[in-house]
């Protein structure tokens, strides 16, 4: 199963590696947002030290995450909210389908919610004839397509103006011609049924206030805020890893999300939910469940350096820094979590052995460490997950030969002279085809190696 995963993600990053109109959408989409963020950057007296603060918090969470989840358990309960934890996406499922039976409900909202897709919430729901429509622009747009978030911020990255002008044209007969303004206009309209005919709103948590017991949702289009006060039953599916102590600590993390994300100084909607409506309000839903999802991440938590992942914020920062996820895009990851950040935690939420490959899919150059604004050293935790990997005893019998000869000529000078220069350029020819894909050149090797040449201008 793991050669056929690897082999689909080479595949698949080969396809869009060199489809370059695709990697031009890709291109022109992040450079979008790289030049909001560089210009976001001047609003900071010390970014870095607003980063180290926020590393801070966020490592003191992961340390005391059996405390800080209790503590939220205790303070949301007393708000009126029903507290659920599954261990798995089978019993996250469980929950909801209980929720649906018990509220007969036909019709539910989405906003907001990356872990949903951890369950692949659309597609079971569906299929026990429940409408589950995504209110987020980018999701509604990958979810008309049939496709996958591309991006764990921004879903539809891959799409060009032209590109959704043309899906919409074949869904609603609108113009080839619209711009970006009316086909989000278009979309709000549609939308505005769904929202007040929906038994229940859906959304995921960007965090989640361990002593106030609130949530604490961001978004940009307002889709939210419906989502969480028309229908009477709002749902919550959220990461045991949300977590932050108190509110005191938001006038850190929104900016922070925001500049990394978008490049705004804050995001647009900033939602605190604390509860169901209480006595003598007007607004908001009856009911308020919130599932608490572990889905192995106590299996990352278990991992000592590993588990400094469980920081992320989900800015998607790292992705647009990544230069193996702008060549070859989110869906040759064939996961929740792209680029660096899914790299590093893919194989410990999922089966190991299925994607540890994708902890190679790095060129090492430290960018997405760089640009976190949690501090995760995302290189490292990745090296330590190659060397996992490689100490699992599981490669193919072919790679280990492979490394073993690679070790034991390039640490031999006589061994890298000796063959011809022309058998070197044979063997570069073939391990290019082999590895790199018939796609890309070998480089030539020179007829004579830097040592023979020192040897002989030495002599003259």
């Amino acid at each position: 199963m793991t050669l056929k995963n690897h082999k689909k993600f080479l595949e698949d990053s080969k396809s869009v590696a060199f489809d370059l109109n695709h990697r031009s959408t890709l291109k022109f989409n992040i450079s979008k947002y790289n030049v909001a963020v560089k210009k976001g950057e001047s609003r900071y007296i010390n970014l870095e030290l607003a980063k180290e603060r926020a590393s801070k918090v966020k490592r003191d969470v992961v340390a005391n995450l059996s405390h800080y989840l209790q503590q939220y358990e205790t303070s949301a309960t007393k708000n009126g909210v029903e507290v659920l934890w599954a261990v798995d996406s089978n019993e996250a499922i469980d929950h909801i389908k209980k929720i649906i039976k018990s509220t007969g409900a036909k019709k539910i909202v989405k906003s907001k919610s990356m872990t949903s897709e951890e369950i692949n919430f659309n597609e079971v729901f569906e299929k026990l004839n429940v409408i589950c429509q995504e209110t987020d622009l980018g999701e509604f747009i990958v979810q008309k397509l049939g496709e996958k978030p591309y991006h764990i911020l921004t879903p539809a990255m891959h799409k060009s103006r032209a590109d959704v002008a043309k899906l919409f044209n074949s869904l609603y007969d609108t113009s080839l011609e619209a711009t970006a303004s009316e086909m989000t206009s278009y979309v709000k309209n549609i939308l505005r049924n769904d929202f007040e005919t929906a038994d229940i709103g859906f959304t995921g948590a960007n965090f989640l206030m361990a002593k106030e017991g609130a949530v604490a949702l961001t978004e940009n289009e307002g889709n939210g805020l419906f989502t969480i006060s028309y229908p009477k039953v709002h749902i919550v599916l959220a990461g045991i890893e949300k977590l932050l102590p108190s509110l005191d600590y938001l006038d850190l993390f929104w900016p922070l999300l925001a500049h990394h994300g978008t490049g705004q100084q804050v995001t647009v909607y900033n939602s605190l939910i604390f509860g169901p409506k209480k006595m003598g309000e007007h607004d908001g839903p009856d009911r308020m469940i919130v599932i608490l999802i572990d889905n192995g991440r106590t299996k990352l938590y278990s991992k000592p350096a590993q588990s400094e992942a469980l920081s992320c914020i989900r800015c998607g920062a790292c992705l647009n820094a990544c230069p193996i996820y702008k060549n070859i895009g989110g869906h040759a990851y064939n996961s929740v979590y792209s680029g660096p950040i899914g790299a590093v935690i893919a194989p410990h939420l999922n089966d190991f052995e299925e994607f540890k490959h994708l902890s190679f899919a790095s060129s090492l150059c430290g960018k997405c460490y760089e640009v976190c604004p949690v501090k995760i050293d995302l290189p490292q935790l990745l090296l330590l997950n190659r060397q996992e990997a490689v100490e699992s005893g599981n490669q193919p019998i072919s790679e280990k030969f492979l490394m073993i000869s690679a070790y034991k000529v390039l640490n031999s000078p006589f061994l890298m002279d000796f063959p011809h220069y022309r058998i070197k350029n044979r063997f570069m020819k073939y391990m290019g085809k082999s590895y790199f894909g018939s796609l890309r050149m070998a480089p030539t090797i020179a007829h004579n190696s830097f040592r023979k040449q020192w040897k002989s201008r030495s002599k003259n």
